[in-house]
């Protein structure tokens, strides 16, 4: 019998938590077959098989974290168990049920399936726990899953039920028996829990947003946070990707979108500024001589900020194309470690979501972050004469006042805007 350890993830990384078993109890594994999805602070990593086998035992389940080291389950390395039946289910797991039944039963230990009155049950991993916190015997809970499982849903129609009766015992002159409070915080991962009138749900965080609402309130409460805001007059960007884009494709294989001309603008701002690019480490300022460039991407699970090494160096089209691919493998829970790691400023975009003004949080130990908006069509004054309507956009600057003063940011920010409407001179900054 071998068993199965979290490995070791990355130097910052110690412990996760599991998101989803991709193998069940008695399932035939190969070397290098995905056991399990393991979500960390950063990053979702798959956990492969190091041998040949069948998984015996899951020691954790979904939810629970775990440790490097930590042993999570217990693989087989025989091709087949010595205490297996005729159809590969360990003998004491066969009982008379339906087929589909029957291979459900058969992945299970022998106290999950029987009641205290020796009835055969299926139950849930969250319906066992929380019957065992309610002193509920599984035996007696009636089941509304056809295949004859009982959720923890089951459980909470139980308690109420029993409820009603005992409430009916009562008005009747027999006394109540003591009833055993239902505890919120048992209630399992996303189920729902009703007290009759008002339904609600209960969903823990994951990792990864645990991670960023401590790292957001962390920023507020070290950096002296301050933002200041602009607009840009988009035309000139507007009527340039209009001229080039079909050409741009034709010769680059992506398109041309607002985020190189950005990160073009941040990069020749920082060069004049540059401490927005550095980090404050104890008493001292690191300003440092390289653009690695965070664009922050939403997902599902959460933002992340992967990061454009060496942007400086970089064509339009290169910038393009880091970014699709980035935020393509963010989307998919691809992201590694390294795509993650360093970042000497950062760009957000609220404008895709419709955003038209905001003030974006400090990405520490970055000192600058810089938020795009919706480009809107607003009425602009051209001279004293004349007015037009042009494609706006706000952005803001959100720096940390502890080492950039107002002067510098705004200084940072005007010049950022200056080099956007005119982005012929984005050629030259660089």
């Amino acid at each position: 019998m071998m068993e199965v350890k979290v490995p070791e993830l990355a130097e910052s990384i110690s412990e996760g938590t599991i998101v989803k078993w991709l193998k069940t109890e008695g399932d035939p594994v190969k070397q290098g077959d995905i056991l399990l999805e393991l979500e960390t602070d950063k990053v979702n990593l798959e956990i492969n098989a190091e041998h040949d086998g069948i998984l015996r035992e899951r020691l954790k389940q979904e939810g629970d974290t775990v440790t490097v080291g930590e042993v999570i389950a217990r693989l087989d390395r025989g091709a087949a168990g010595e205490d297996q039946g005729p159809d590969g289910v360990p003998e004491e797991a066969q009982v008379e049920e339906g087929p589909a039944v029957k291979e459900e039963v058969g992945r299970m230990k022998p106290e999950d399936r029987e009641g205290t009155l020796g009835r055969k049950r299926l139950a849930t991993p969250a319906a066992r726990r929380w019957a065992r916190q309610q002193g509920i015997d599984l035996g007696q809970v009636e089941s509304l899953d056809p295949l004859g499982r009982i959720h923890a849903a089951d459980i909470n129609n139980q308690e109420k039920a029993s409820a009603r009766a005992e409430d009916g015992q009562e008005r009747a002159g027999t006394e109540k028996p003591a009833q055993k409070p239902i505890q919120p915080e048992s209630v399992p991962f996303t189920e729902l829990v009703t007290d009759e009138a008002k339904p609600v749900e209960r969903i823990r965080m994951s990792r990864r947003r645990q991670t960023i609402a401590k790292r957001l309130v962390e920023a507020q409460q070290t950096a002296a946070m301050l933002t200041t805001f602009n607009e840009v007059d988009m035309t000139a960007i507007l009527e340039l990707r209009k001229r080039r884009k079909e050409s741009f494709y034709k010769e680059h294989g992506v398109r041309l979108g607002f985020m190189s001309f950005f990160t073009k603008a941040v990069i020749g701002a920082l060069k004049k500024f540059p401490l927005l690019n550095a980090e404050i480490q104890g008493d001292e300022i690191l300003v440092k001589k390289y653009y690695d460039i965070g664009v922050a991407v939403s997902t599902d699970e959460g933002l992340v900020v992967p990061v454009v090494r060496n942007a400086d160096k970089l064509s339009f089209a290169e910038i393009e194309r880091e970014i699709a691919s980035l935020a393509d493998k963010a989307r998919q829970n691809k992201l590694s470690i390294k795509d993650l790691q360093g970042g000497t400023f950062t760009i957000t975009n609220g404008g895709v979501f419709g955003s038209l003004l905001s003030t974006p949080i400090l990405n520490p130990p970055q000192v600058g972050i810089l938020g795009m908006h919706k480009i809107q069509t607003r009425p602009v004054t051209v001279d004293d004469e004349h007015m037009e309507n042009r494609p706006m956009m706000y952005i803001a600057l959100s720096y940390d006042h502890r080492i950039v003063d107002g002067k510098e940011a705004v200084s940072f920010l005007v010049k950022v805007k200056e080099l956007l409407e005119d982005p012929e001179t984005l050629l030259l900054e660089g």
